[in-house]
Parts: C-alpha cells; structure tokens; sequence
C-alpha cells in the first residue's frame, strides 16, 4: 500500500487563515503587526524568498519590510542595523535572510536578534530554551516538521526516531521536541558508522542533510513516517533523452512512497509549512511583545 502523503501546502493553508483572524483581531485592538526582513547582498535565493515571504505576510495581514544592505556591508553595520530593528516598537518580527557574505558571521548576527523579535527562532537564547521545553519562539522549520508528524496521527510517546543531519537550526531542535513528546530519539550525523542499521529501525525518520537522495527503501521501515526536510536543486536526463532542472528532497520519493506509512513530498511538504509557521511565530511574538511591555 503506498504511503499517505503528508501535505504541507494544505496543511499551510489551514494555519494561514487561521494566522489571518489572528492578525485582524490584534490589529484592531492593539495595532498593526510588521515583519521586516533583513537581505544583504544580492543572493538570487534569498532574494526569492522575501518576494514570497512579502506575498503571503501581506496576505495575511502582516505588514513587511526589506531592509536592503550592500554586500560590502561590514559585520558592524549589519549589527547596527540589527540593533535599529531591535528598538524600533513598530517592528514585530525580525528575519534575517540567509546565506550572508563570507565575511559576516551568521550566529553572531543571529545572536543579536532580540529573542522576542526573532520569528525564526534562531537566537541562541530561543534555541537554548527548547532544552527547558519552553522556547520563547521556536525555529520555523523545525515547528514545521513536527507539524507534520502530528498531522500523521502516529503517537511520537514511546516511538522509536531518528533525525539524520543534527544541523542548530533544524536537526537539533526537532530531536529536542521529538524528546519532549517522549520519543526515543537517535541523532545521526556525519560520522555515524552504519547510518541504514539506525534509520530502518525508525517509527518516525527526520532526514535533513542537503543530499539529494540520500535515503533509498532500504533505510526505511515499512510503515515508518518520513519527513524529508532536504531541498536540493538538480540537472538530470529524462527517459526521453532531454536534461531538466529539478528541485528533490533527501528521500527518494518514489522508491520510498512503496515502503512508508506516511511521507512528506519536496517540494509541498515541509517547505510551504516553515513559511506558514513563519506567519504564526510573528502573531505569537507581538502577543509576548505586548506582554513585555505590561
């Protein structure tokens, strides 16, 4: 029987209209909630995706801003601009759009973000916090694949899971929320020995490493649900001869689809759902924000 396909598109659109009430409620009683984005340079990728994170801030009622830099922007008037964003009251979220240049270092960038500004949750505070099981804001993507695990109803209480790629930002804190639903959790990473004795053990497989394919039918236990969090870009020959450009994730979905219970597809999985989670975060900062202020 194949696998049910766990879709983060229109799981995405249930969170946004529900993000969308949020936003008009508060608006009313409390002011406009606005998103400002942080791009330096002029990174193709990063650029696209502020276009889409606009797109759907404005659809749900979200004002948002781009703050351009130069790429010769040094590390100090990145931080300055930080801190502007930091003290402005009438910004709600911070995003800080990445890659950055070579010379600008990403965590301490990340770090100056102030933690009930940071709607990515990737401050170390926020990070350090899913130890306590009490993150201030949680990272997006992260949010996204246990959503998805969730949305597959497999209870996560007693389930045997691994997460392969124990990156800060995704890997890392999905196994702290698979631990805190009391999952037995196996991290894989670089130097694991003999990665396919641990993944076909899985109930629950979390493949985030940026491998195109990686995770074939056997790694994976029949039944298992398999959230691919890879997005990976490739030039491959058709059957018919002709050389395409296609985006896939770290599981081959298609020999997978046979083996799993459930699975994520790339692209409409995860993707469409850490942008949804975005949204959600940024509502959930200005309610914090306020009660800051109080």
């Amino acid at each position: 029987m194949p696998a049910q396909i766990l879709d983060g598109a229109a799981y995405a659109a249930e969170i946004r209209a529900a993000v969308t009430r949020q936003v008009a409620w508060y608006t009313a009683h409390h002011g406009p909630i606005k998103l400002s984005a942080v791009l330096v340079g002029s990174d193709a990728g990063g650029r696209l995706y502020a276009e889409s994170q606009r797109k759907l801030s404005i659809k749900v009622g979200v004002q948002y801003e781009l703050v351009e830099l130069p790429e010769s922007a040094t590390q100090a008037e990145l931080l300055a601009e930080i801190d502007r964003l930091n003290a402005d009251p009438e910004v709600t979220g911070i995003i800080l759009q990445l890659p950055l240049p070579g010379h600008i270092e990403d965590a301490v960038t990340q770090y100056r973000i102030d933690p009930y500004k940071d709607v990515e949750g990737v401050n170390p505070a926020n990070i350090g916090l899913l130890f306590y099981g009490e993150p201030l804001i949680a990272p997006c993507t992260a949010l996204a694949v246990t959503e998805l695990i969730r949305r597959s109803g497999v209870p996560q209480r007693g389930a045997e899971a691994v997460v392969v790629g124990q990156s800060r930002i995704v890997g890392r804190p999905v196994t702290m929320f698979l631990l805190t639903h009391l999952a037995t959790v196996t991290g894989c990473h670089v130097a694991t020995r003999d990665l396919a004795a641990h993944t076909r053990a899985a109930d629950i497989l979390v493949v985030a490493v940026g491998k195109p394919r990686l995770i074939g039918p056997e790694y994976v236990k029949p039944g298992a649900v398999v959230i691919d969090v890879g997005i990976n870009r490739i030039t491959e020959e058709t059957p018919a001869g002709k050389v395409v450009r296609r985006t896939v994730g770290d599981v081959d979905f298609g020999s997978v689809s046979k083996i799993a219970g459930y699975l994520s597809p790339v692209p409409g999985g995860v993707g469409p759902l850490t942008v949804a989670m975005l949204l959600r975060n940024t509502v959930e900062a200005a309610h914090k924000q306020l009660h800051r202020r109080m």
